[in-house]
């Protein structure tokens, strides 16, 4: 199965980037233990600054994206992780209706 790879987009509170930084320099072990178990593989988060938005890009290898997201979003621990991440975390208004993060359209890839 050839890989499923996303991006999105999401700006961050720029009070809070440092925070941000910190927490994402030792990820829980049990957080990065779901997202492996959720198939998500080669996921990386980039901030551009001064603009203060993140870019996220990972590849789904499973084979049900939307029951791998609710599991994942159903962990007790991502859970508590997402509670220190979120209110650092400034979804744009153009998303869509339910999505916390923007995903992107892909328009060039080159393996």
């Amino acid at each position: 199965m050839t890989a499923q790879r996303h991006g999105q987009i999401i700006a961050v509170d720029p009070a809070g980037i440092a925070e941000y930084k910190r927490l994402h320099a030792a990820v829980w072990p049990q957080v990065l233990a779901t997202i492996t178990a959720c198939n998500i593989r080669n996921y990386s988060i980039f901030l551009k600054e001064p603009e203060n938005l993140l870019f996220a890009y990972f590849e789904y290898v499973g084979t049900d994206f939307d029951a791998d997201m609710a599991k994942m979003a159903a962990d007790p621990v991502t859970q508590d992780w997402w509670s220190h991440c979120m209110p650092l975390q400034r979804p744009l208004e153009t998303r869509p209706e339910g999505a916390w993060w923007a995903e992107t359209e892909e328009v060039f890839h080159l393996d």
